[in-house]
């Protein structure tokens, strides 16, 4: 959601402002260059010290000198009084994604019981920061005299959030618990997804499953309560459901080296191989990726063994798989000439890889038989023979 935000001002009163529900699945995307150290989820109020909202600290940032990166953080402030609640757990995965619950009822005898933090299906009780709202306070969200901003704070510039959104809900009226919106799988024991049913959504209760790629913000509550899409926001198949691989910013990366787009896209700086590895490392099975090489002077696709040491990742000319031990690839070079690779040494090949920018270029990895085979546009290269990983036969590399 990078630059691109959804919003919408509603036209009628609250059900209750003293009580809520927000829920929703998000995967965290790249660490940003920027001076963004909040990545905003949802907000709304007057101004800057009149609003609710709820925000992750910037997963690399140090706005306080203490280590609060990546932390979860909600907030309302009014009449000079800032009410904050933010989690000690630190939100760092950028594999997977996080389920967000936060319910309020500000109606509760016990402050402990008025704002309630849910991650996973688990209620986050160690926070380094818990405020005591006053009983029966009324909060913004839900308010029909200022906009309600998903992914982005009209009250600072920039504050946008990096990453994936998925199934975002405001329940206006009521504070429920993240079983009406996941559960646990019997078999892995992992928190997923389920479709809320039976949720009463009050009169500004709103449920955005982002399921339409031509109306990213058409509300499925039944309130219509359509939210309106501002910037280049795009649909992607990434899910609370799938959950696919992709580059892992977390890992070591040379300077200037940028991932981005849901941590699908990556571009380099200057003339020095530069890489980064994937947010899954498996260990059996077979498995296939491609990618298409838009840009530039060279391209590298390679696997490695994980090694507990990957600082070399982080060096022009080193951040590649088969500068290790233990890697292997391909290289096509500025020249036009490709190469296979393993060990940090490469050895001449014309293949029908040779690559430009049109190109899709695929990699199969057998590992459970120790094969890499590379091929573009739907087309496997040859090395001695038919390159055919469906048969097992003439693989780029044997390992």
């Amino acid at each position: 959601m990078a630059n691109s935000y959804l919003n919408k001002t509603f036209s009628g009163a609250p059900t209750n402002a003293k009580k809520g529900t927000i829920s929703m699945w998000f995967k965290l995307s790249q660490n940003d260059s920027s001076s963004n150290n909040y990545y905003r989820l949802f907000v709304t109020g007057a101004d800057g010290s009149n609003r609710t909202d709820l925000n992750i600290v910037k997963p690399d940032a140090d706005v306080d000198s203490n280590d609060t990166a990546g932390k979860l953080l909600f907030s309302h402030l009014v009449g000079g009084n800032n009410y904050t609640w933010r989690t000690n757990r630190q939100l760092r995965d950028f594999s997977a994604y996080y389920h967000l619950v936060v319910a309020y009822d500000t109606t509760q005898a016990s402050a402990s019981d008025r704002v309630k933090i849910y991650i996973n299906g688990a209620q986050e009780t160690s926070l380094d920061n818990s405020s005591t709202i006053p009983q029966n306070t009324d909060l913004f969200f839900g308010n029909n005299s200022s906009a309600h901003h998903i992914g982005n704070s009209p009250h600072y510039s920039p504050r946008f959030f990096q990453g994936l959104m998925a199934h975002f809900a405001y329940v206006d009226g009521t504070a429920l618990t993240p079983t009406s919106f996941g559960e646990t799988d019997s078999t892995s024991g992992i928190w997923k997804f389920k479709p809320p049913t039976g949720v009463t959504w009050g009169n500004n209760g709103v449920h955005l499953k982002f399921e339409n790629s031509g109306n990213l913000g058409l509300d499925s509550s039944g309130n219509t309560h359509n939210f309106t899409v501002n910037g280049n926001l795009k649909q992607a198949i990434d899910n609370p459901s799938i959950g696919i691989c992709t580059l892992n910013p977390n890992l070591p990366s040379p300077s200037g080296f940028i991932i981005s787009q849901g941590n699908l896209s990556f571009a380099c700086s200057g003339s020095q191989w530069q890489g980064a590895v994937s947010s899954i490392a498996p260990t059996k099975g077979k498995w296939y990726y491609e990618c298409q090489y838009t840009t530039g002077v060279g391209i590298k696709l390679d696997i490695m063994r994980q090694s507990p040491d990957l600082r070399h990742m982080a060096t022009n000319n080193q951040s590649y798989g088969a500068y290790s031990s233990d890697g292997y690839g391909y290289q096509l070079n500025n020249s036009g000439t490709d190469y296979y690779c393993s060990n940090n040494t490469c050895t001449t090949w014309n293949s029908s890889a040779n690559g430009n920018s049109t190109k899709i270029y695929m990699v199969c990895i057998d590992l459970d038989n120790g094969k890499y085979w590379i091929g573009a546009n739907g087309t496997w290269a040859n090395k001695t023979g038919t390159a055919n990983p469906a048969t097992g036969t003439d693989p780029l590399h044997s390992f």
